[in-house]
């Protein structure tokens, strides 16, 4: 698909059938990853992946009772790891640099999957401290987003 095309018909979907996502697919989506621009290629994130019933129930809890988000096959969890930056940015790097790679990749991987004809919607209103419990982050991970992804029920 063409860019401009992609970026014009990508939109938040927040009824996704229940046509399971393989793992290839995920992958594919995934590599898009390696291709966004991170700080000094440092890469100061990290992204889960969840497809347990129970994990992703407590995710949509997490996400301030966004329901929708259990109902994806797949939630992508992006976290900033603001230490790995601070290493060589110093304060600016932690507290900056280490956000903006997580987000850059967020939307990388939203893209990815829409152009794989997944639909997705960006999740940022979320309790950090319940996001970090439910997928036993370590505690200088910053959960940022999280992105649910599934074949659209119905346009």
């Amino acid at each position: 698909m063409n860019f401009f095309a992609l970026t014009e018909n990508r939109h938040s979907v927040r009824k996704f059938s229940s046509k399971s996502v393989s793992d290839s697919t995920i992958q594919k989506v995934l590599s898009m990853a390696q291709t966004a621009p991170s700080a000094g290629d440092l890469k100061s994130y990290r992204v889960d992946i969840v497809r347990e019933e129970g994990k992703k129930q407590k995710l949509a809890a997490a996400a301030l009772g966004q329901e929708f988000v259990a109902t994806a096959p797949v939630v992508l969890a992006f976290s900033a790891l603001p230490e790995k930056s601070q290493k060589k940015y110093g304060e600016r790097g932690r507290s900056l640099y280490a956000v903006q790679d997580a987000t850059i990749v967020c939307a990388y991987v939203q893209l990815a999957a829409a152009d794989m004809g997944l639909g997705s919607c960006w999740v940022g209103a979320l309790n950090e401290k319940e996001v970090r419990r439910v997928l036993e982050l370590p505690p200088q991970a910053v959960p940022v987003a999280l992105l649910p992804i599934g074949y659209e029920a119905d346009e």
